[in-house]
């Protein structure tokens, strides 16, 4: 099978490839008390580059032995399947339908410990889909089945899909593209988030230019609001 075309598996000793293991290294040390098994990645608005964080987080999860699940959640514009080229005939929205069973609908990704499960069939009806019991249950099985489950979803400024799945997850990454999401923008996403009781991790800064010192910034939950104008980061520009 074709390895996807990812910074981390094209070239995982770069410097990109490094900020991933960095996040994951966040990841793990933001929850002390409790693990982030099930995460979801999400953004406020389209093309802010969730599925790549989403898809490059995963596979550095897997690097270190644990049986990592990339879960495409994303029914409107699905995008994880053309990352692996895996098929998407059949998938979450198929299984949740009871079309097909989990074994047949979750795939290899040519990544050692990494499968996916892509979004399938496109519905009509991708919310009520989200919100039914299934979900939840199904979530419940792959939690057995796996150490880390990596969840791409919508945008939360365009529809509910991700605000559903807070009940069933551990924890979101907020992914901010730099010089794309405007502050006003950001804040609503993590106002949507805490009106669900979402615990957010922390907020990833995409397509920051590297000459100003990173591929990309990480940031807990506290860089939010007003409080965090102290904050310095001679690094990374904060989004404010």
């Amino acid at each position: 099978m074709e390895k996807p075309d990812l910074i981390t598996v094209r070239n995982p000793n770069s410097a990109g490839a490094e900020a991933f293991k960095t996040l994951r290294t966040n990841i793990q040390f933001s929850s002390i008390d409790k693990s982030a098994q099930v995460i979801c990645v999400t953004s406020a608005g389209p093309a802010e580059g969730k599925s790549t964080i989403a898809s490059n987080l995963a596979v550095v999860m897997a690097e270190t032995g644990k049986k990592t699940l990339l879960l495409d959640c994303d029914m409107r514009k699905p995008t994880l399947h053309k990352v692996f080229t895996s098929s998407n005939i059949l998938g979450l929205s198929d299984l949740l339908a009871g079309k097909v069973f989990l074994e047949k609908a979750i795939q290899n990704t040519g990544v050692e410990n990494l499968n996916i499960l892509t979004s399938g069939t496109k519905p009509p009806n991708p919310s009520q889909l989200l919100a039914s019991s299934k979900i939840k249950k199904l979530m419940s099985i792959l939690r057995t089945m796996f150490d880390f489950i990596i969840i791409d979803t919508p945008p939360i400024l365009l529809v509910t899909d991700s605000q559903l799945l807070a009940g069933f997850t551990d924890g979101y990454l907020l992914v901010l593209s730099s010089g794309h999401v405007d502050k006003e923008a950001a804040a609503k996403a993590q106002d949507l988030l805490e009106k669900v009781n979402a615990k957010i991790l922390g907020a990833v800064l995409n397509k920051f230019e590297t000459t100003k010192g990173g591929y990309y910034g990480y940031y807990g939950k506290s860089y939010y609001g007003a409080t965090e104008k102290k904050q310095k980061d001679k690094n990374i520009k904060k989004v404010e």
